[in-house]
């Protein structure tokens, strides 16, 4: 009874597979019929459902009908953050003021150009005089002490030479907010921070920058005010959002070669040195002090976005 039960089942299973096969081999008989616009339409959705499944497979070639896939317009690229690097740079000897400049600039277009990291250069230069775009002739006073070099940064006279730190900034701006006052701001709090170091109170000023140091010993001012001595300056330029020139800290230089010029049009305050305020502090000393207080006061450096192929 059983096996006459499952040869039942068997029969019934076949003979609906048998008039499914049937019902097909019908359609496709009366579609030839219908004519060749109906064989070309078949071609046609044919090839669209390759294409369609194409744009699903790696790129390259993807069958033997020579179907290949268009990654610029089937997917979008993703983007890979990548850490910028700062690179630390310093200089032995003095550098002439024409080579600095004309180094900057080349570094600050590779940098706009994505081919080189932003970086931080350490220097020193020979005794003289630059004027930035805000610098008033008359307070050259001495034009011919040292000379004098006309400088596309921002700010007045001032002075550089010898037992002067100088430290160029070469940073991508717009990738760190594209807000140059707090740029600046972030340039007088990272020279703050690194006079802290050698516990110097320095202070910034409304309407000057730079950073000031408070002087109690010295007379009052002509308006009954404390004396107080600039100890770094600060001039930068900006080209496609990446800036250059940047910062001096007097560390011990001769201060009696700022008598030339009225540093940064301020005649009433005068100018002082980490030596001057008494401390045997040297380059290499102040170099170390702003390598640790860099990125405290000036951020991480940002990530650059790019472009990465599936």
């Amino acid at each position: 009874q059983r096996c006459a039960s499952t040869n039942s089942a068997t029969t019934a299973r076949l003979d609906l597979v048998w008039e499914a096969f049937s019902s097909a081999q019908k359609r496709r008989k009366e579609e030839n019929a219908r004519g060749p616009q109906s064989c070309a339409w078949r071609s046609f959705l044919a090839r669209k459902r390759r294409i369609n499944y194409a744009a699903r497979l790696p790129s390259g070639r993807l069958n033997d009908a020579g179907f290949e896939r268009n990654v610029s317009s089937s997917r979008t690229p993703r983007q890979r953050e990548t850490r910028i690097v700062v690179e630390w740079i310093t200089s032995d000897g003095l550098v002439p003021y024409e080579t600095a400049v004309a180094q900057m600039e080349a570094r600050a277009a590779e940098i706009a150009a994505g081919t080189a990291d932003e970086a931080i250069w350490l220097l020193e230069h020979p005794p003289l005089y630059t004027a930035g775009t805000s610098a008033k002739p008359s307070d050259l006073v001495d034009p011919e002490r040292f000379p004098v070099h006309t400088s596309k940064r921002g700010g007045q006279y001032t002075y550089h030479g010898p037992g002067q730190r100088v430290v160029y900034v070469m940073l991508d701006v717009a990738a760190r907010g594209r807000d140059v006052r707090l740029f600046v701001e972030q340039l007088e709090h990272w020279v703050i921070a690194t006079l802290q170091e050698f516990n110097v109170s320095g202070e910034i000023r409304p309407g000057r920058v730079g950073v000031w140091v408070p002087r109690p010993d010295r007379p009052r001012t002509a308006h009954d005010e404390v004396a107080e001595d600039k100890v770094a300056a600060i001039g930068i330029r900006l080209r496609k959002w990446v800036s250059f020139h940047g910062i001096s800290i007097n560390v011990e230089p001769d201060l009696s070669h700022f008598e030339g010029i009225v540093p940064c049009g301020i005649a009433e305050h005068g100018v002082t040195s980490l030596v001057d305020l008494g401390l045997p502090v040297t380059l290499e000393d102040v170099d170390v002090a702003l390598r640790r207080t860099f990125e405290p006061t000036m951020g991480l450096a940002p990530a650059r976005r790019t472009q990465v192929t599936a």
